[in-house]
């Protein structure tokens, strides 16, 4: 990114360990409010998990 902000992440996964891993990653790297749950589309394969990241503050703030 040009300069920090905020975001919306969206995470497709396989499943919910894998979608709630990635996020974990994520937030060891900037502020995150994070998802407490996936969701599931009926008659798709895998999970989402969508979280919210604030890249101008550090993780732990």
């Amino acid at each position: 990114m040009a300069e920090p902000g905020l975001a919306v992440v969206e995470v497709a996964a396989a499943d919910d360990e894998t979608a709630l891993a990635i996020q974990e990653l994520l937030a060891a790297r900037c502020a995150i409010a994070a998802a407490d749950r996936t969701t599931r589309k009926p008659g798709a394969p895998g999970v989402r998990l969508r979280c919210f990241l604030d890249l101008s503050q550090e993780p732990g703030l």
